[in-house]
């Protein structure tokens, strides 16, 4: 099921929202090639995605990960290599890993941003972000594979949605349908499936089933969102949007 709207209006435009989505947009076209060009988008991966083994040191100076293509990415010891968890969430692998995080973002994006407030809202994608990038790293720390993506930043987002909007109808799509679902079943089946693939991946069965997903960055990111949310929502913007809620009385 793919979630693709939901019943819950917003009070102000998601400004913000659409900043993130674009700057997302602007680096998948502009620093990525928008994928056309597969060692220039190979090389955006190496250089500014986040190895986990680089930042820890765990992983051996020189050991080459092939990228496809006769590409490889090098472990090296380059003072950018300590930027990579904040650019690396805003690069993808492909049109479709950028496509579903800018779905995904859309629809739970706007509602969090108007119950926080632009400002707020970009500082707790970021720490979302980053915190997910951390979980991911702590998890697999001599790894000495590149990854990139905002999916870990969303998590958070998804996690702040659970806790703010539990009760809101997500419109989801299934097969030919649209199902309304609430959105607790929909974000917390959708945990659930990122903390089984990531047990999974620490069981006696890592190597075989991995599927190169950082999953433990969604669990890391969701979790994140989850205990932030409160510390990041704005009291007032809460309350107006109450109000708002409240039927009119004749």
């Amino acid at each position: 099921m793919i979630p693709i709207s939901d019943e819950n209006d917003n009070l102000r435009a998601p400004v913000a929202n659409w900043g993130l989505m674009g700057v997302i947009v602007l680096a998948w076209l502009l620093v990525q090639g928008a994928g056309f060009d597969s060692r220039r988008l190979a090389a955006s991966v190496c250089n500014y995605g986040m190895v986990p083994g680089e930042i820890t040191g765990l992983a051996r100076l020189g050991l080459a990960v092939p990228l496809g293509q006769g590409m490889a990415c090098v472990v090296d010891d380059e003072g950018i290599n300590w930027l990579t968890p904040l650019l690396s969430m805003f690069l993808h692998g492909g049109w479709a890993h950028l496509l579903a995080n800018l779905l995904f973002l859309h629809v739970f994006g706007d509602n969090v941003e108007d119950s926080m407030g632009r400002r707020r809202y970009v500082a707790f994608y970021l720490a979302c972000g980053l915190a997910a990038a951390a979980a991911h790293a702590a998890l697999n720390p001599g790894s000495p594979i590149p990854t990139v993506g905002a999916s870990g930043a969303i998590s958070g987002v998804m996690g702040a949605y659970l806790v703010m909007f539990p009760m809101v109808r997500v419109r989801m799509l299934f097969l030919v349908f649209f199902v309304p679902v609430r959105a607790w079943l929909v974000l917390l089946y959708w945990f659930g499936l990122q903390l089984l693939a990531g047990l999974t991946e620490i069981g006696p069965m890592r190597n075989e089933v991995s599927t190169g997903v950082a999953v433990w960055a969604h669990v890391g990111g969701f979790v994140a969102g989850v205990i932030l949310v409160r510390w990041f929502e704005n009291p007032e913007l809460v309350a107006r949007r109450a109000r708002a809620a409240l039927p009119v009385a004749h």
